[in-house]
């Protein structure tokens, strides 16, 4: 079985960081769709090889995920 963590953000730089560290060896894969962020979270999920969206906010939490994994 495959287990994914999945995060919607937003400028979120250190809480991103902290939150992917503490649980990337316990998934297969990490999902991160950035909603326009302009500070360096993305550049943090690229640190840990997370598969990116780039996504504008649309005031609905489940479509952003479910564009980005299908």
């Amino acid at each position: 079985m495959k287990i994914s963590a999945c995060y919607i953000v937003k400028n979120c730089v250190a809480d991103l960081e902290r939150s992917i560290g503490s649980l990337r060896e316990f998934v297969d894969e990490i999902i991160v769709v950035d909603t326009g962020s302009n500070d360096e979270t993305v550049a943090v999920a690229e640190k840990f090889d997370a598969k990116i969206f780039n996504e504008p906010w649309q005031d609905d939490f489940s479509w952003k995920m479910q564009r980005a994994i299908g």
